[in-house]
Formats: structure tokens, sequence, C-alpha cells
């Protein structure tokens, strides 16, 4: 299977000088725990976090509406492409630590998201061939491991992959 195979579609984004506010209203309103953050040729350049949210608003001291996205999301965009192997995808989530990867085409613009849940969804389903419960239980339990932040960093952090 290839990552078009299993990917969200049709996702929710955030560009960098809205606020907190609007990205937590995004995600609730759309269930999801990140957004894509899309610069103004629409091309992907980061990620925020419902955790990247609650961490900058504690830190500061300040209300979500009076935080930009841009001071807030990552520095680093990991993502996969539509043709790369799930075991490709899956290996970078475990490598960097990330539970979600936008999936970009050439240009940079999106096409969908994939996340630790639509892989252990799958696995549940029986569906994905070559994918034991082991493999997505050992993702998680490496995503999940304790790792101490960059110094100075507040966001995430993404690269590609």
């Amino acid at each position: 299977m290839i990552v078009a195979d299993l990917m969200t579609e049709h996702t929710a984004c955030i560009r960098p000088n809205q606020s907190l506010s609007d990205a937590a209203r995004l995600m609730w309103e759309c269930d999801c725990g990140a957004l894509p953050v899309l610069n103004s040729a629409g091309e992907v350049c980061s990620m925020i976090t419902d955790r990247d949210i609650c961490m900058a608003t504690w830190l500061r001291d300040s209300p979500p509406h009076a935080i930009p996205v841009f001071s807030v999301m990552s520095r680093h965009l990991h993502f996969c492409a539509p043709s790369d192997p799930l075991s490709s995808a899956e290996a970078l989530m475990r490598e960097k630590q990330v539970r979600r990867v936008p999936v970009l085409n050439p240009e940079g613009q999106l096409l969908g998201i994939l996340s630790l849940a639509d892989l252990a969804k799958e696995t549940a389903r029986g569906v994905r061939a070559g994918l034991l419960a082991d493999e997505v239980a050992t993702t998680l339990a490496d995503i999940c491991r304790a790792s101490a932040p960059a110094k100075g960093s507040e966001g995430s952090t993404w690269s590609s992959a």
C-alpha cells in the first residue's frame, strides 16, 4: 500500500498571520489535532498542533487570540508524497516522533494528511497487508517516547523526508 491509499483528503488549513484562536476553532470544528500552515503561495510551510496552542498560551500567559500562528508553528516540516510506501511514512513518523504528516505534491501543495490514527484504523480492519498490529504499537511507542525539546523552541519540529 502507498500513502495515497490511506491519507485523509480535504483537510482544514490555516495561514501564518491568523491567530491561535482561529486555529483552535478550526481544530474543534474539523475534529483534528493538527493543521497544515499555508504560505501566501498556497504551499505547506509548517504544521501547528493543539499542543502547540496550549503550550504557547500557557508559557506566554496570553489569550490565544493575541498570538499569531507564525510565532508558534513548527520551524521544520516533515512530509511524505502520495506515492511513498506506507512503511516509509510510518518510519518517518517513528523517527521524527510525529503523529501526523502532510502529504504533498512536488510543488509543495497539500493533498492530504496521513495520521497514526489512519494507520491504526486500517490495521484494525485487517485490510492493510504486510502490517502487523505490533508495528503500529511500536510506531506509537516511538512517537510517545520522551525527548528533550530543543532549547529556545516552542513549536514542533518538522522537516522534509
